[in-house]
C-alpha cells in the first residue's frame, strides 16, 4: 500500500469516528419503543414507605416557599412524609420562609441550619442524610432541589418501584417548567427530553443507568446505608457517583417517566455554561474513578442485574463523553481527504451528513412525539437544535446543486470551480468550526452592547455545538486543574406547575 493510500485510509477512519455519536444516538432512540415492553413496572406495586425529603438550600427564599407547599400537597399520606430543609448558612430570607412553612405544617417540615456554609451541595446533603438516618422512622429518602415542583402523583409513582427490594434508587423526569421561558430555557427543555425521557428509557432497557437526576432521586434506606450513608464529596458529579455505587453494589436504578418534576433552568448562555462545565468536569472525574468498570463483563448480581460494564452502555457513555473528539476527528478526516483525494472526500462528506440527516429527522420527530408538552413549547428549538447553518450543510449533502447552482442562479451569479472547492472545504470544516464558534456566543452575551446578538447566534450555530464547546472547555479546565467549585444557578421562581 502506497503512502497516499495509507493517508486516505487514515482520514476515512477519522471520518468514521465522527459517525460514532450519531450511531449511538440512533441506537438509544431505537430502544425507546422497546421500553413499552421491557421496563420495571411489572415488578412495581403500590407501596408507600415513610419518606424523608432532604432539600439543600442556600439563598433560596425566592423559590423555596412554593416548592415546600407543593410537597405538602402531594398525593401521599401526610403521616408518611417529612421534609428536612438543610439551610447552608443562607444570607437571605430562606430561614424565615422555612420556619413560616414549618409553622403551617407542624411536625412535617424541619429547618436544619448549618453553621458553616459554602462547602457545596454534597456537604449540605450529607448534613440532612445524617439527620435522617439517625432516626429509624425513615424508610426511603428523596433528594430534591429547592426550586423544583413535584407533580401531585410523582412521589407515589416513584415509590412503587421500591416495592421491589432489588431496586435501590428511582429517578424522575425533570421537565423545564418556567412560565415564560426564553430561547435558552426552551432549548434546555427540548434537550431534557432527549437526555432523560428518551435516553433514560433506553438505559432502563439496557439495565444500566448513567445518572440519577440531581433534583429527583429517591433512595431506599437499605441502599443509602449500603453506599456508606453519605454522598460523595470528592467529585462535581455526586449524583452520578451514587448512581454507579448503587448499581455496582447489586441494586437497580430505575427511571420513572411518568413521575414529572418541573424545574426552572438557566435562561442565559453564561449561566448554562457555568452549570454544564461543572457537570462535564464531574463526568471526567467519574470516568476516571470508575475506570475499572468500562467494557468489562457485568458483575454477578443478587437480583437481576446491572450492566455498567457492558459494551452497549460503554458505547453510549463514551459517545457522549468524547463528542468533541469525534467532531474534531470528522473535520480533520474530511479536510485531510480534500487534500489527498477530493473524490473520496466528497463521498465521505455526503455519507456522513446523509447519516446525520436521517438521525436528525428520526431523533427530532421521536422527541417531539415523546413529550407533547415540551413539543408545544419548544418545537422551534427542536428543529433548530443542530443550528440553522448545520441544516444548510445537511441540505448541501443531500442536494448539492441547490447551493452550488440554483441559489447562485437566483442571485444572477455562477459558482466558479475555485469557488466550489472553497465552498466544499467550508462544509467539511463545519463540525469543528461550529464547536469553536460557540465560544463566540458566550463572549458576545458578556458584552452589553452586543448582547442582543447572542440568541440569533445561538440559532445559527446551534445548541448542540454549544454543548460540545462547553464540554471541551470543561476538559481543558479539568486538565489544567482549575478550582473545583459548586456554583449555584440563580433561580427566580418562574416555575408554573
Amino acid at each position: 500500500m502506497s503512502g497516499h493510500d495509507v493517508l486516505v485510509v487514515a482520514f476515512v477512519v477519522l471520518v468514521l469516528l465522527g459517525t460514532v455519536p450519531v450511531l449511538a444516538g440512533v441506537f438509544q432512540y431505537a430502544l425507546v419503543p422497546v421500553h413499552a415492553w421491557r421496563n420495571h413496572l411489572r415488578r412495581a406495586e403500590p407501596y408507600l414507605p415513610r419518606v424523608v425529603v432532604v432539600v439543600p438550600a442556600w439563598n433560596e427564599g425566592a423559590v423555596l416557599g412554593a416548592s415546600l407547599e407543593r410537597l405538602m400537597g402531594l398525593e401521599y399520606p401526610p403521616d408518611r412524609l417529612r421534609v428536612l430543609v438543610v439551610d447552608d448558612a443562607s444570607t437571605d430570607d430562606t430561614p424565615q420562609v422555612v420556619l413560616a412553612k414549618a409553622d403551617e405544617h407542624p411536625g412535617r417540615i424541619v429547618h436544619l441550619r448549618r453553621a458553616q456554609g459554602g462547602q457545596g451541595k454534597a456537604h449540605t446533603l450529607n448534613h440532612g442524610i445524617e439527620h435522617a438516618l439517625a432516626d429509624d422512622w425513615m424508610q426511603a429518602l428523596l433528594i430534591m432541589d429547592a426550586d423544583v415542583i413535584y407533580r401531585p402523583d410523582s412521589l407515589r409513582k416513584m415509590t412503587r418501584h421500591l416495592a421491589d427490594e432489588g431496586v435501590g434508587a428511582v429517578t424522575a423526569f425533570i421537565r423545564e417548567g418556567s412560565g415564560r421561558p426564553g430561547s435558552v430555557a426552551r432549548f434546555i427543555g427540548y434537550e431534557y427530553v432527549t437526555a432523560q425521557a428518551a435516553a433514560r428509557r433506553a438505559q432502563n432497557v439496557l439495565g444500566a443507568m448513567a445518572c440519577l437526576a440531581g433534583g429527583a432521586q429517591l433512595h431506599s434506606r437499605a441502599n443509602l446505608e449500603a453506599v456508606g450513608g453519605r454522598i460523595d464529596t470528592t467529585t462535581l458529579a455526586e449524583d452520578t457517583f451514587t448512581t454507579f455505587l448503587t448499581q455496582l453494589d447489586g441494586r437497580r436504578v430505575v427511571f420513572e417517566p411518568a413521575a414529572v418534576v418541573l424545574a426552572e433552568e438557566p435562561d442565559s448562555v453564561r449561566a448554562l455554561w457555568k452549570q454544564r462545565v461543572r457537570w462535564a468536569r464531574g463526568n471526567v472525574q467519574i470516568t476516571r474513578t470508575f475506570s475499572d468498570v468500562w467494557f468489562r463483563r457485568p458483575w454477578p448480581l443478587r437480583r437481576g442485574g446491572q450492566r455498567l460494564g457492558s459494551l452497549t452502555f460503554g458505547f453510549v457513555w463514551f459517545s457522549i463523553y468524547l463528542l468533541p473528539v469525534a467532531m474534531t476527528a470528522a473535520t480533520v478526516g474530511l479536510v485531510g481527504l480534500w487534500f489527498v483525494s477530493q473524490t473520496t472526500a466528497l463521498t465521505a462528506f455526503r455519507s456522513l451528513w446523509w447519516l446525520a440527516v436521517v438521525a436528525y429527522v428520526f431523533v427530532t420527530v421521536t422527541t417531539l412525539l415523546l413529550d407533547r408538552t415540551t413539543a408545544r413549547r419548544a418545537w422551534l428549538q427542536g428543529l433548530t437544535f443542530p443550528g440553522l447553518l448545520a441544516l444548510v450543510v445537511m441540505s448541501a449533502a443531500w442536494f448539492p446543486a441547490l447551493w452550488e447552482v440554483r441559489i447562485p442562479a437566483l442571485l444572477g451569479l455562477e459558482m466558479t470551480d475555485d469557488g466550489r472547492e472553497l465552498w466544499q472545504l467550508g462544509l467539511y470544516c463545519w463540525p469543528l468550526v461550529a464547536m469553536l464558534a460557540a465560544f463566540l456566543i458566550r463572549t458576545v452575551e458578556g458584552v452589553r452592547v452586543l448582547r442582543f446578538l447572542a440568541v440569533p447566534l445561538l440559532y445559527l450555530i446551534g445548541f448542540g455545538p454549544l454543548l460540545c464547546a462547553i464540554t471541551l472547555d470543561a476538559y481543558v479546565k479539568q486538565a489544567r486543574g482549575a478550582a473545583q467549585t459548586w456554583d449555584k444557578t440563580e433561580k427566580t421562581g418562574r416555575v408554573v406547575g
